[in-house]
């Protein structure tokens, strides 16, 4: 009988602790649910319907290899789900060492035969990064004639895109070339014939020239090489200087909003003094180390793209990985 009892109250407390894990159980369960509807909440639910949405990506073409593949069928799901206008590449479009002509293989296998979902087709806005110039950088320019989507009407360009509302309500991308912005590209032999034959003077004064107009709502610039960084290798780098030494007066001085780059391969938001918001979209095939600066505010090795999205008030940004998850947002506000 006696043991009888002790059988029947430790089957008893083993019921109740049962029950205790079973409700603890629950309630992490619950949470993990709550957490992931939240995760899940789309992207469209965050942006204006009156916004004008796109995505920016850069250091992409490998013949599909690394995650190109998986970052082009994220980018497509991202389109679909928030109307994107168009893409802006911001360089280093094939890999390793550009193309040769229009007819490079490296036409098919790695744009047209990756970037092939319905979502995909839209303007393709694309600069030149210091692979490309490892190639034929006037053969990409001359594919503007060929395709229905890439646009690259000059190794430097600017155009205006109309936001909802006024029609002086103007958002103004203004595409460059950073190649020969590097004194030490003119002794490569690799990038030494393709900058040896630009003009910098001419793309410096055509830049100010065309920052300097006070009939813009918004002021965006494009250019392959970061001004800021924070990855090690790149931080203090001889280019990184470079554009920095070129650029960052001219940008500030004529309240430019925001540069946008790659070539760090990773992404990035750095907001130093002066005003203007660095973007880093450069991991749309390979994602390498980065680190923080001072005034990083986003910093992430990661496979992905942003998305940025522009209204009269504000430009938000969005930065999304390869397998959709939001990794980080912010927002630009217009007073």
């Amino acid at each position: 009988m006696i043991n009888t009892t002790k059988k029947s109250l430790k089957a008893t407390g083993n019921f109740k602790n049962q029950l205790k894990y079973l409700f603890f159980g629950c309630m992490l369960l619950g949470g993990f649910q709550s957490q992931l509807i939240a995760q899940q909440e789309p992207l469209s639910s965050k942006l204006s319907p009156d916004a004008l949405n796109f995505i920016v990506l850069g250091d992409w073409g490998r013949y599909g290899d690394d995650h190109q593949i998986q970052v082009a069928d994220q980018i497509a799901k991202t389109a679909k789900e928030i109307h994107a206008q168009f893409f802006i590449s911001v360089g280093d479009n094939f890999y390793p060492k550009g193309v040769a002509s229009v007819q490079d293989a490296h036409w098919h296998y790695s744009f047209e035969d990756v970037y092939k979902d319905f979502a995909h087709q839209r303007e393709w806005y694309s600069i030149l990064g210091n692979h490309d110039y490892m190639g034929n950088p006037d053969a990409q320019v001359e594919y503007t004639n060929i395709s229905r989507r890439w646009v690259m009407p000059g190794r430097y360009y600017t155009k205006d895109f109309r936001l909802k509302g006024s029609k002086d309500n103007l958002l103004q991308i203004t595409f460059i070339d950073t190649n020969p912005l590097i004194p030490e590209f003119y002794n490569n032999a690799e990038y030494g014939p393709n900058v040896m034959t630009q003009d910098t003077v001419a793309q410096i004064g055509w830049l100010k020239e065309t920052l300097s107009r006070d009939d813009k709502r918004w002021k965006l610039v494009i250019g392959h090489h970061p001004m800021f960084t924070a990855s090690e290798k790149r931080r203090e780098g001889y280019d990184t200087r470079s554009i920095r030494s070129s650029l960052r007066g001219i940008l500030e001085s004529n309240q430019v909003d925001a540069y946008i780059s790659g070539h760090d391969h990773s992404l990035q938001h750095l907001l130093p003094e002066g005003g203007v918001h660095h973007f880093i979209s450069g991991s749309a095939s390979e994602a390498t180390d980065v680190g923080t600066l001072p005034f990083s505010k986003f910093a992430k090795k990661e496979f992905g793209f942003l998305v940025f999205s522009a209204t009269v008030d504000q430009i938000q940004v969005f930065a999304i990985s390869h397998s959709g998850e939001l990794l980080y947002e912010t927002s630009i506000v217009r007073q």
